[in-house]
């Protein structure tokens, strides 16, 4: 039988390998899984205009449709500008800009100086939409997406959402064609110019006071999670206002 000293060391060798091991491969993975989420997010910046891209055809699409990555202030005015592969302006691309760290800076102060990220789209037709990442909570955990803007920097053209771990059938339905549709053509200001976001509302807009064109119906048994899509809306995009009313 082996003695008690041998069985230590030899457990203790074979954690030191395994521990190796696991962080070489760590080490060999991560640049394709940080190339796996590059590509899964420039597909969900496309998909919120209406362009479905392949894993192969994503970055090529990316290059062709958005003509610019700009960073906002929250006075609207423009830090950094980057377009085909050049800074035009400042130093900071708009695609690694995390929207998920912005909001949390304003959460421990409203006033803190924060980066928007913003991507100009422009396709064949030279239709301009405004796409803004944003950011929030679920029932149980993160959810987000991103929300395409006509050029009037008011109406909806698309958008995308999605979530970390909603409910199956209730929450996580937030992903889904059918809510998401509903997004397209609602208005983010009101008749008076000021902003009044979009509200996603439990039991219908049809049963409430909502003025439709800002209001969507809530997804059925998914209350949470609605209510935090509305907030999520709400706490985002009121940053990007003074950018928007200036287009």
């Amino acid at each position: 039988m082996f003695s008690n000293r041998y069985i230590f060391i030899y457990s203790s060798v074979m954690v030191v390998i395994v521990a190796i091991l696991l962080a070489v491969t760590a080490t060999l993975l991560k640049p394709a899984q940080d190339d796996n989420i590059k590509i899964e997010k420039m597909q969900q910046i496309l998909k919120s205009a209406n362009i479905e891209a392949s894993v192969k055809e994503t970055i090529s699409l990316y290059d062709k449709y958005i003509l610019n990555e700009l960073i906002v202030n929250k006075e609207g005015d423009v830090v950094s500008d980057f377009s085909k592969g050049k800074f035009l302006k400042g130093s900071a691309r708009a695609f690694d800009v995390n929207i998920k760290d912005e909001m949390k800076k304003l959460e421990k102060n409203p006033n803190a100086d924060i980066q928007l990220p913003l991507f100009l789209f422009v396709n064949e037709k030279l239709d301009t939409l405004f796409i803004i990442p944003i950011y929030g909570k679920g029932l149980w955990g993160p959810i987000w997406g991103n929300i395409a803007f006509k050029n009037d920097g008011n109406t909806v053209s698309g958008v995308t959402f999605g979530h970390k771990g909603e409910t199956p059938g209730l929450g996580a339905e937030i992903n889904t064609p059918k809510f998401q549709d509903q997004f397209i053509g609602k208005q983010i200001m009101d008749e008076k110019g000021e902003f009044a976001s979009i509200k996603v509302v439990k039991g219908g807009v049809s049963n409430s006071t909502i003025n439709p064109i800002h209001g969507v119906d809530a997804v059925s048994g998914g209350t949470i999670t609605s209510n935090g899509v509305s907030e999520m809306l709400d706490h985002c995009l009121k940053n990007y206002v003074p950018f928007l009313k200036k287009r």
